[in-house]
């Protein structure tokens, strides 16, 4: 039976963009190799951390949600583990009420992501500025 999990890991600071995706894709390849399913994925970037690990003090954050077999935790988190990449990691198993919540934060994140979108196009062209130099001389006379 396929349970849904989700894992956050920090990634040392000092991998370049390119090294960063090869670290997502092994991770995710991992999930779907063994019978997985990559639900969702978010990359929260380079953030502070709250104390220094392994003498740094930020790391690249990356969140990915899945459905996996139970026993498969263990094979993942000893890939995190084994990896001089990875500075941290936790991964929790969602309850019915956690499904439900990160679902609507999808949705959410998904709809501000479009919001700025929208109001892009309905903004009004901005005013020449020709137009209120002259009605500051007219204030002037």
């Amino acid at each position: 039976m396929l349970k849904q999990y989700e894992t956050v890991f920090i990634a040392t600071p000092v991998l370049s963009e390119q090294q960063m995706k090869e670290a997502v894709a092994k991770y995710t390849q991992l999930i779907k190799d063994n019978g997985g399913e990559v639900v969702y994925e978010e990359d929260w970037g380079l953030r502070q951390l709250a104390y220094p690990i392994q003498h740094k003090t930020s790391g690249f954050y990356y969140l990915i949600q899945f459905k996996s077999e139970p026993t498969f935790v263990e094979v993942l988190e000893t890939q995190y583990y084994r990896d001089e990449r990875i500075i941290r990691y936790l991964t929790v198993a969602l309850d019915k009420d956690a499904v439900e919540y990160a679902e609507r934060r999808r949705q959410n994140r998904s709809k501000a992501a479009a919001a700025p979108k929208a109001e892009a196009v309905k903004e009004e062209p901005v005013q020449p500025v020709q137009e209120e130099e002259e009605t500051n001389e007219e204030n002037n006379d």
